[in-house]
């Protein structure tokens, strides 16, 4: 059950208090007077819990299930069926087993309030003490009013939310099964599983979690020798020194690069009707598969991202990174320039909010946050930052120097860069030879010939100038000209290395305004760059660009706040992405947005710990890794019980470890590594696997953009196949890979019938079937047994039972005498069935 469904079935519960007795049947108890202490009791202690938790369903205009609990006849009346509360009675009061979530007093199918979960249990005594005092309420003061949030202001209130909150290490709670604790993030967990009474489940096998351990660091399944190895290993260090060893892997890389591509929104082309390449962009890709090989500290890639040509010196990684900003959809012929001009600038702002921080600025672009404290002013001075970004281009031609930087060694640019320039002093000699034997010739021709070519005619009246030049000028002419025309033609040196990203940026970059309902015709109020008000930072400090700056200087006082370690989101922000790739869910299950209009944490302060612990270690990602990894949560079976399925559908307090599907890359890079074809050639620029002929007509012009590997080529992992966005590959496209529009911050798993149909009738799916059953023949001729045991191995790591492999032998022997297949078409269709097996594509 999702989060939503179930807060809807809580927030139902609470609509259904009071079924057992209906409120006419009652007469309400009557007015009773209150000592002073009653009343001060209920204002300093009551009061503040109503209004925070239960009005906002049970007040105001809109009153689940008829329950209004502003008054306090509204308590005694209840709702629909009955009161809330009975006076003097707390276990008798429905009101009071909802706070508790207990199910002995609750009726069928109802669960306890508030649906966001158990309060404090100091609050639910508070609670149990007003009924048990008789509800008293300050006579005068009936109503509760419920204080409606004020949008897009900022507010001493507002600045006490969870997020913008500085990260403090919390205590490690204590909890009753110490034994099950193997480091502080099971005591975390366990604490709210205790809490509800519930138990985690048994541990995974080890076949299970090698096969975990595998995908989830670098997305390919293990082989079986791989999986005996660890299987088979007694020592008390086989799971950490197994983690070490993937962590170590290049194929990591390829696996982690990849969720941050999704959230960067990576793609190689620009989207709208042209959908033209972005050149170069496979070097950003490149680039971050290395930052996680190589254990980059992620201040250092957040920094290299955002401003990175704006770092000194030779550094072309960190030129690289600034590719970030070239990655989105881009309209290289605009309606409106000046509005495409701040849809690219709200990219910036967009992406840059939801990737880091979890804030979405976006929001703030027309007028105030509707529910977030980020002021319009805000969102305009975080933009402000990247007005020094020009756009990708002025027309079409994206291979300009505003997009492209050289980033070639300096001693190989000494080399060209001199010849370069001898070419263009012969090319400005050249030119100002023939300018000469030009203008001689048109004092020649007749006045209106002379007058045109003082304009931009001229090289229409130069057609004529072959009449008016003497045998041996025309003879100098064209030799001069036919040696500018070879100088033009000199290719670009072969040695030369080019990257996507952001150049020739100006020092003293435009104003910024507050455009009046995000019209970039509209100006209101200037701006200076700036950080969201309610974290409460100072303004930046911007030194003045000295001589020889790249830039600004801008992005680099951004770049520097974001990843700093007093900034309360950065941090927070980017362990939840770890949890929620290991997990399957976020700690906060929205990772783009932390604020009101995304869900609250379920593990505030595992949250806080977690990111405290990734700062101190600093911002290593693969020893937290190794940190979540070690703990009994992430081993813990995906088997549920009865009881966990009862009180925790949706599995929110992790008290079992999730099954997840392959995600689209791991799908198609585990077919080829069944059939033996997976080439795992690292880097450079990306293929282009085979489409079939029925998806390229889906193009305007059938086949545009799309190149044709060799087939060893095309066979390499996923991660390096070309992201074109407006053709995807089938096979990838089936399971859910990443929208490229925008930060993609989950990938949501669906289950549709394509998925099935194309891996049974696919082109791809059959063909490597027919090479995966070739593979089996190669390695065990003429043993069918043994064929079959080998591809289960292959394909779920596991070895099969007996009489398993005797099923399956019987089954492929059918179908060579009941439908006449030959033995190899037997086996091939045998492979096929094998990769469209649920425990090829679930994990666990």
């Amino acid at each position: 059950m999702t989060r939503s469904l179930r807060t809807a079935t809580a927030v139902a519960g609470l609509a259904l208090l009071g079924l057992l007795v209906r409120a006419d049947d009652k007469k309400l108890a009557p007015e009773q007077k209150f000592s002073p202490e009653e009343v001060a009791f209920f204002e300093k202690e009551v009061r503040p819990l109503l209004q925070a938790n239960c009005v906002k369903c049970h007040g105001g205009a809109k009153v689940r299930g008829a329950l209004r609990l502003t008054t306090r006849d509204g308590v005694l009346k209840g709702g629909d069926n009955g009161p809330a509360a009975v006076p003097g009675k707390p276990a008798e009061s429905l009101l009071v087993g909802a706070v508790k979530y207990d199910p002995n007093v609750l009726p069928p199918r109802v669960e306890g309030m508030p649906p966001k979960g158990k309060l404090p249990d100091k609050d639910i005594e508070t609670l149990t003490k007003w009924v048990q005092m008789g509800l008293p309420w300050t006579p005068g003061k009936s109503e509760i009013v419920q204080e409606e949030p004020k949008s897009g202001v900022v507010t001493e209130e507002s600045k006490n939310y969870w997020c913008y909150k500085p990260v403090k290490r919390p205590d490690v709670p204590a909890v009753n099964n110490k034994d099950w604790v193997r480091n502080p993030i099971d005591a975390f967990l366990l604490a709210k599983v205790e809490a509800k009474a519930l138990t985690p489940v048994v541990p995974a096998g080890r076949v299970a979690l090698a096969r975990r351990a595998y995908y989830d660091l670098t997305g390919l399944p293990p082989t079986p020798e791989q999986v005996d190895a660890f299987v088979n290993d007694p020592s008390a260090g086989a799971w950490e020194k197994l983690i070490d060893k993937l962590l170590d892997s290049p194929q990591y890389g390829e696996k982690w690069g990849r969720h941050w591509l999704d959230v960067v929104r990576f793609a190689e082309t620009n989207g709208y009707e042209r959908d033209g390449p972005k050149p170069f962009a496979w070097r950003f890709r490149d680039y971050v598969i290395k930052s996680f090989n190589d254990d980059k500290p992620y201040d250092q890639f957040v920094r290299e991202q955002l401003a990175g040509d704006e770092m000194p010196g030779y550094n072309p990684d960190a030129v690289i990174a600034t590719g970030f900003y070239r990655l989105g959809l881009w309209d290289d012929e605009p309606a409106d320039g000046q509005q495409a001009r701040f849809d690219e600038l709200d990219d910036f702002v967009t992406t840059t909010g939801q990737g880091f921080l979890a804030m979405t600025t976006n929001c703030a672009r027309c007028h105030d946050h509707k529910r977030d404290p980020i002021p319009q002013a805000d969102y305009y001075r975080l933009l402000a930052f990247f007005s020094d970004v020009q756009r990708f281009d002025l027309n079409p031609d994206t291979r300009s120097a505003i997009a492209l930087t050289d980033i070639s060694p300096p001693e190989a640019r000494a080399v060209y860069e001199g010849d370069l320039k001898k070419r263009e002093a012969r090319k400005a000699d050249l030119t100002s030879t023939m300018k000469k034997i030009e203008d001689e010739a048109i004092k020649k021709m007749p006045a209106e010939d002379q007058r045109a070519a003082e304009g931009p005619d001229r090289p229409q009246v130069l057609r004529k100038i072959r009449r008016f030049l003497s045998a041996e000028q025309a003879g100098e002419y064209a030799k001069l000209k036919q040696e500018l025309e070879l100088l033009k033609k000199v290719p670009e040196p072969p040695n030369r290395t080019l990257a996507l990203s952001v150049n020739h940026c100006p020092l003293n970059p435009p104003d910024t305004f507050v455009m009046v309902r995000g019209s970039p015709r509209n100006p209101g109020a200037k701006v200076e760059p700036g950080f969201p008000t309610v974290l409460g930072f100072p303004p930046p400090t911007i030194p003045k660009p000295e001589r020889g700056a790249k830039s600004s200087g801008r992005r680099t006082a951004l770049a520097n706040w974001i990843a700093s370690k007093d900034n309360p989101l950065t941090a927070r922000v980017f362990v939840n992405r770890l949890w929620q790739y290991h997990f399957g869910r976020g700690i906060v299950p929205t990772p783009n947005d932390f604020g009101k209009l995304g869900e609250a944490p379920t593990h505030p302060e595992l949250l806080d710990y977690l990111a405290d612990e990734f700062m101190k270690g600093e911002w290593r990602v693969k020893r937290m890794h190794k940190l979540i990894m070690t703990s009994a949560a992430y081993q813990m079976s995906v088997m549920a019980d009865e009881k966990g399925l009862k009180l925790d559908p949706a599995n929110m307090l992790f008290w079992r470890f999730n099954m997840r599907r392959l995600t689209a890359e791991e799908v198609r890079d585990s077919i080829l590594a069944a059939s033996g074809r997976l080439n795992l050639k690292a880097g450079g620029p990306s293929v282009f696997p085979k489409i079939p002929r029925e998806v390229l007509q889906g193009q305007s012009m059938p086949g545009n953009g799309w190149g044709n590997s060799p087939p060893d080529e095309a066979a390499r992992r996923s991660v390096y196949v070309h992201v074109k966005r407006s053709l995807l590959v089938p096979i990838l496209s089936q399971h859910d890979q990443a929208d490229t529009d925008s930060s993609c911050p989950v990938r949501y798993t669906t289950t549709v019938p394509t998925q099935a149909l194309g891996m049974l009738n696919g082109e791809f799916s059959n063909e490597q079937a027919g090479a995966f059953a070739e593979r089996l023949r190669k390695e065990l001729p003429d043993d069918l047994a043994a064929q079959v045991r080998r591809a289960i191995r292959l394909t779920t790591g596991r070895q099969p039972a007996d009489n398993e492999v005797h099923k399956d032998v019987t089954f492929i022997k059918d179908m060579q005498t009941k439908h006449s297949l030959t033995e190899e078409a037997a086996l091939k269709q045998y492979c096929l069935l094998a990769l469209n097996t649920n425990e090829f594509i679930y994990l666990d």
